[in-house]
């Protein structure tokens, strides 16, 4: 097997001509993976689960050094809660792990077989995409979860975590370099970026000749950078504006409990609940009960001057509210007049990521689930599902707000694309 390029060797390597071996490597483990049985490919997951069950002291060491050089930098809460790993974490990456390993294949599925006049058969077979170009902030979990799915869908990865996480991302690097030589499969197929040179991103999205998608992850300037500057397929979301619209039908104990889990669950998430829609006739019932509940959690409201009436001590929300993705413990609430008012305010201020209605009438969810134009629209639950791991994915790669390729949470099958087969006894075209 083909060594990785150690930090050593960094210090001699200049920058382009690492990610160019990170390049050759990866394309060249392209070949290898489209050969890889299922059971070779589950065998390496099964051996990273268990080196990282191994090396749980190392890497939760390797985080605390990480999380100890981002207080000092002065990183705010929510970057600080997306970088830290604790046990409740690390349990959660073996068993999505494991997860992975027990979903289907899909590489190799051949499906819509249909018979032509020429006696020919033609269907889709689904294949892997190539050479993933992943880069991504804080959360060191995406390391694992990205390389797991690369891997099961049969593509190689280039992973470069953000500089905040890099020893908890070398420290894991080293559970999947180790899951992949004990399943004999090749180095080049997960790639952990050495350096934290800038300058490496750049190199990575303009290299078409070894990368076929880049997917960024992580906040709006860097995803905006990556789209303008790549030079090879985008797969991306830019903001998580997510609403929960509460319509005059709803239960209000399950509008509550949905709203203030939406919103408090996890702060620092692109699922989260940023703006809260509240039909006019449950305004003055529901309003101080879920003032009261964020109060409890230390949520800052800001609304608007309907709400205002009913809440007094709101602060007032501007028009900047409506599209932030706060990402932290802030609320903008509106209330509104009915599900046209709710949907027209998603459609203008919304980033088709993910909303919710909560309501007992059947017409206005079907409604709501056919009109809004999103990633995910749900029914009578929290925005925090949206999420591949609760999807039944295994994990997730990310959440795509783009119609092409895939859309959603991005897992296996988003990995994937499909070429034509073609399936003959001896015919040829007259």
């Amino acid at each position: 097997m083909t060594a990785h390029i150690s930090h050593s060797d960094l210090a001699t390597a200049d920058v382009d001509r690492y990610m160019q071996h990170l390049g050759q490597q990866a394309r060249e483990a392209t070949t290898r993976l489209r050969r890889a049985d299922t059971a070779a490919k589950n065998a390496a997951l099964h051996a990273m689960a268990e080196r990282l069950q191994q090396a749980r002291v190392d890497i939760l060491a390797a985080n605390a050094a990480d999380l100890a050089r981002g207080r000092d930098a002065g990183l705010d809460a929510a970057l600080l809660d997306r970088l830290a790993l604790d046990d409740a974490r690390l349990d959660a990456m073996v068993e999505g792990l494991a997860q992975v390993a027990a979903l289907p294949d899909p590489v190799g599925e051949i499906d819509g077989l249909r018979s032509r006049p020429s006696g020919i058969q033609v269907g889709q077979m689904r294949v892997p995409l190539g050479v993933i170009g992943i880069i991504y902030e804080s959360r060191p979990n995406v390391t694992l979860e990205a390389a797991s799915l690369c891997l099961k869908s049969g593509n190689a990865c280039i992973l470069r975590g953000g500089s905040e996480a890099r020893d908890s991302n070398a420290a894991i690097a080293e559970c999947l370099y180790a899951g992949l030589e004990a399943a004999g499969l090749p180095a080049g197929a997960v790639q952990v970026v050495a350096t934290t040179d800038r300058a490496a991103v750049g190199r990575l999205i303009a290299m078409p000749e070894y990368v076929d998608v880049i997917i960024p992850r992580g906040g709006k300037s860097l995803i905006e950078r990556i789209t303008r500057e790549a030079r090879v397929p985008v797969i991306k979301h830019l903001d998580g504006v997510c609403h929960v619209y509460v319509d005059a039908t709803a239960d209000l104990d399950k509008a509550l409990a949905i709203a203030v889990n939406a919103k408090t669950h996890r702060y620092g998430t692109c699922n989260t609940m940023e703006t809260l829609l509240v039909d006019a006739p449950l305004a003055e019932a529901l309003l101080p009960r879920l003032a009261e509940a964020y109060a409890a959690h230390g949520v800052e409201l800001r609304g608007c001057e309907r709400t205002r009436a009913v809440l007094e001590k709101v602060g007032e929300a501007s028009e900047a509210d409506w599209v932030a993705e706060y990402l932290a413990p802030i609320l903008a609430v509106r209330v509104v007049d009915g599900i046209e008012a709710a949907m027209a305010h998603i459609e203008r201020y919304g980033s088709g990521h993910t909303d919710a209605i909560v309501t007992e009438h059947y017409g206005l969810a079907r409604r709501f689930l056919a009109e809004v134009d999103s990633s995910s629209v749900m029914v009578n639950a929290s925005t925090r599902f949206a999420d591949g791991f609760e999807y039944g994915l295994g994990a997730e790669i990310g959440i795509s707000t783009d119609r092409l390729h895939v859309r959603g949470p991005v897992g296996l099958e988003g990995l994937t694309t499909r070429k034509y087969v073609v399936l003959g006894d001896g015919q040829v075209r007259r």
